[in-house]
Formats: structure tokens, C-alpha cells, sequence
């Protein structure tokens, strides 16, 4: 219901930017009207090149959508757009997707549907690991074309014609993740190649809202406000190890084994910081269990409140290690620090012993989680 209502929400505040520009937007940006000509470009692309719109020229049609790596709902047409753009590449239409986004201006909590930002670098990644066959631009630096387009969501489709004046602006599609009965995009592509007018030029668009670069103020209060949550350590024996092991809850339960001595364990706990802030609003929560040993309780508090670790903190009761191991994943062979990620049920789908990587951790977590809204595997 949680997710839902999420949902819901996001998809409310793109009907109304959609309509008119949205009180709650500081930024005033207006979409494009049709009829207009496409603004100019010159971006930076994850092929380390420079795109222009003049590069396009021979293109009979041009669609430019505005999409980015962290929104659910753009994640959801990723698919479609590779799909899109391979179908019609034969029939001189160039699609081009540029990331409107300022990576800075993103809070951590809204990247619970991705294991990569909107960053340049994270965009490499996203275009490498998806193929994408169109150019993937970045425009989070300054946002001046994102800008100039109006792009009020992610997507937010704009396709041009052979003169490049505007003739359809909205969305992809009538549905991200359910049944689609209207192929808004495709209808207006099929009708600029028939020389028809578009019947449908204009729709409304659903996603997440641009995030303007006013928005970095918000993500550096939220980061202040969770350095502040209260931090604490408690007692843990292996009886309750086990029980979390089991993990008879419906969330997915990441547990992290390390100790103060420990160089890399205390290296990644920022990084685990973050992936906590990430997910925990989805079916996730985040366990930590030093084996620092009950004498150096207050060193280890100490570690947990300067890296701001909120979670759920334990220290083992314990010098039986093997114990530990037992209780919590018997393949453990005893290197630090030691991250497992359990599903509902006590199923490990994640475990690695030594240093962790922390994008290999996200996308375990994302795969499973899923990465459009309502997707939980």
C-alpha cells in the first residue's frame, strides 16, 4: 500500500506540471508548444563525444526524450525506447535521449529503484549494461536544454519533423507497467512518415519531476537530518542470529559482520550508510553485528555514531566465532568483513566475503527489490 500510494503521489505531480507549471516547482519551465523549432544542443554524450542537433539533420523524423537512470517509471520504458529506436533506425528516425537531472540535487531516498545515480559516470554504466543504440546525453550540469525543451518528467518525449518543428509532445506510451492501449509516440512517428498530420499532438506526461538544480538544498538538509538519527548497539547471541538468518519477515534483510580493528570493515560503512538510505523506505532494512567483543562496546558505539550508522547494531556476546558463522551462513569461511543479503524466507541471494563492492551489492539489491514501482520479486 506504501508503494502504491508512492506512487500515486508522483504520478499527481506530473498531471499537474503536465497541464501548467506547478506552484511546488521553483523553477518555471514551460514545455514547448507545438509548432516550434527544436532548440539547439551541443552535450556531452556517454561516448565521450559532443552531440549537436545538427548531427541529426538527415533524419526524417527526430525524437528527443528526456529520460535519466533513477526514476522508476523512465526505467520502465527503457525497454520500449531501445525498441522504438532499433524499429524505426531504417526509416530515417534518430532517437535521442538526454538525463535533464542535476545529480546534486537528488536525495538518496529517491534512488530506491536504481543501483546508479544520474550522474555522467552512473550514465556510462546505465548505456553499457542496457546497449542502448541511441546517443545518452548529459544536460545536468547547467540544465539549459533541459531548459529550453520544457522537460517537466522523466520521460517527456518531443518529436520533430524532417524541418524540425514540433509535432508531438508528451508521453512514450498510456502505461508504464501495465497494459498499453495508446501508442502515443509511435502514432505520431507513424504519421510524420506518412506525411499526415498527428492526430494526437499533445498528452499529458507521468514519471518523476525534473530535478532542477534548486532542489540541492533539500538533499543537503535530508543528508543533515540523517546524520542526526539516534545510533545504538545492542547485545546479540547466536540464537538470535539464527532468527535473523531465518528472516520470517516480508523484507529482505541485508546483514553486515565486521569489527573495529577491522580497516576495511570501517572503510565501508559510509558506503553501507548510503545503500541503507537508499532502500529502506522498500522492503529492506539493514543489520550490522560487530565481533569487536562486549569489552569494547563503547568503541564500537563510538565507529557507528561518527559514520552515522541508524540501523539495527549488534554486538555478538561472544568469542565463539564459529558460532557466529553457524548461525548466520555456514559457508562463511571467516574473512572480515563479511555482508549477506537474505530474503524473505532465509534465502541468501547475496553474500560476499573480504571488501565489498558496492555497486555489485546495489544491483543485488535492486534485482531483487525491482525496479519499477509495485515490482518486488
Amino acid at each position: 500500500m506504501r508503494q502504491f500510494s508512492f506512487r500515486l503521489l508522483c504520478f499527481a505531480a506530473a498531471l499537474l506540471v503536465a497541464g501548467s507549471v506547478d506552484t511546488a516547482f521553483s523553477k518555471d519551465v514551460k514545455p514547448l508548444e507545438i509548432g516550434m523549432a527544436a532548440p539547439d544542443f551541443a552535450l556531452p554524450g556517454v561516448d565521450g563525444k559532443t552531440h549537436r542537433l545538427s548531427d541529426f539533420a538527415d533524419a526524417k523524423v527526430l525524437v528527443v526524450v528526456f529520460t535519466c537512470n533513477h526514476c522508476p517509471t523512465a526505467q520502465a520504458y527503457e525497454e520500449r525506447l531501445i525498441k522504438l529506436s532499433t524499429d524505426f533506425a531504417t526509416r530515417g528516425v534518430a532517437v535521442v535521449a538526454i538525463s535533464p537531472n542535476d545529480p546534486k540535487a537528488v536525495r538518496l531516498d529517491e534512488l530506491g529503484y536504481t543501483d546508479v545515480s544520474d550522474s555522467l559516470d552512473d550514465m556510462k554504466l546505465r548505456a553499457r549494461d542496457r546497449k542502448f543504440p541511441f546517443p545518452y546525453l548529459y544536460d545536468g550540469e547547467t540544465q539549459t536544454v533541459s531548459t529550453a525543451y520544457g522537460a517537466l518528467a522523466t520521460p517527456h518525449v518531443f518529436i520533430f519533423d524532417s524541418e524540425r518543428k514540433l509535432r508531438y509532445v508528451g508521453r512514450i506510451d498510456d502505461s508504464d507497467v501495465g497494459i498499453v492501449k495508446s501508442h502515443d509516440a509511435r502514432n505520431a512517428i507513424d504519421a510524420l512518415l506518412a506525411k499526415r498530420p498527428v492526430a494526437v499532438n499533445h498528452t499529458r506526461v507521468f514519471g518523476c519531476s525534473t530535478k532542477w538544480a534548486d532542489k540541492r538544498q533539500s538533499a543537503v538538509e535530508a543528508h543533515e537530518r540523517w546524520d542526526r538519527e539516534p545510533v545504538s548497539v545492542k547485545l546479540i547471541d547466536a540464537r538470535q542470529v539464527r532468527t535473523l538468518a531465518e528472516n520470517r519477515s516480508k523484507t529482505f534483510r541485508l546483514i553486515n559482520v565486521w569489527a573495529t580493528w577491522c580497516g576495511p570493515c570501517v572503510e565501508e560503512l559510509s558506503e553501507l550508510v548510503t545503500i541503507n538510505r537508499m532502500y529502506r523506505k522498500r522492503p529492506f532494512h539493514m543489520v550490522t553485528i560487530s565481533l569487536d567483543g562486549v569489552k569494547n562496546r563503547e568503541q564500537v558505539l563510538k565507529v557507528l555514531v561518527q559514520n552515522h550508522v541508524s540501523c539495527q547494531n549488534f554486538l555478538f556476546n561472544s568469542e565463539d566465532k564459529d558460532a557466529l558463522a553457524e548461525s548466520l551462513d555456514p559457508k562463511w569461511l571467516g574473512p572480515l568483513p563479511m555482508t549477506v543479503l537474505i530474503a524473505p524466507g532465509g534465502k541468501i541471494v547475496f553474500r560476499k566475503q573480504g571488501e565489498l563492492d558496492p555497486l555489485a551489492l546495489k544491483r543485488a539489491i535492486v534485482q531483487h527489490l525491482g525496479r519499477t514501482y509495485g515490482s518486488v520479486k
